[in-house]
């Protein structure tokens, strides 16, 4: 069964100037993970919409107890692709990502729709879809679970990641708060995490051991 996650997030600042920050919001403090960002292609719809295509190189480190299941040889760099919409006359921007390797282990995919917050124009709000599946014979549900744990926990940094760029963009000192802030929601989601590596261990034992999975 494929885990599924929907949140919605405010950030308390215009929509212009959250689709610029868009498009610089890496690298930050809270991105370190992201390695590059490259554009594949893009092009402005006769109805001017922006339409672009990027390909984005990620670093996650994946559990212990599932590196035993995976070749030596596997790269651990994840190449994600990024579809985005922009549409000014309706102030929104719509992404789609999703992994492009890797897939066997975890399939992580996202739809986001950054628009005008409806109870204060000045504000923008992102609505958040997100699945993760993974087809990795004995240990899919502990992979699912440690896979949302760490979508949120990623969640938590993109947000803080946009309040830093918005803040340099403004030319304001990003708040130490900000570095407090995810650093509790750090801890908290490495917490969600253990739960779920500690209900994989025992699996993840068991399939080691009964059988060698080729990863592809």
């Amino acid at each position: 069964m494929v885990k599924y996650f929907v949140g919605v997030s405010v950030l308390r600042t215009p929509w212009d100037q959250v689709f610029a920050a868009f498009w610089q919001r890496y690298p930050n403090p809270y991105s370190k993970h992201v390695l590059t960002e490259d554009i594949l292609f893009r092009q402005v719809t006769p109805d001017h919409k922006l339409l672009s295509r990027r390909l984005l190189t990620k670093t996650n480190r994946i559990p212990h107890w599932a590196e035993r299941l995976l070749p030596a040889n596997v790269p651990r760099s994840v190449y994600v692709i990024e579809d985005s919409i922009v549409d000014p006359k309706n102030k929104s921007l719509t992404t789609f990502t999703w992994n492009i390797n890797h897939a066997r282990l975890m399939v992580v995919e996202e739809c986001c729709v950054y628009c005008v917050n409806p109870e204060n124009s000045s504000w923008t709000e992102i609505r958040r879809q997100a699945w993760i599946s993974s087809s990795l014979f004995g240990v899919t549900r502990a992979i699912q679970e440690f896979g949302l744990a760490r979508f949120k926990s990623n969640v938590t940094k993109t947000m803080k990641g946009y309040e830093f760029i918005l803040a340099k963009m403004q030319g304001e000192a990003p708040s130490k708060t900000l570095v407090i802030t995810a650093k509790e929601a750090k801890e908290k989601a490495r917490e969600t995490a253990l739960a779920a590596t500690e209900k994989a261990k025992d699996l993840a034992s068991k399939a080691a051991s009964t059988q060698k999975q080729q990863y592809v």
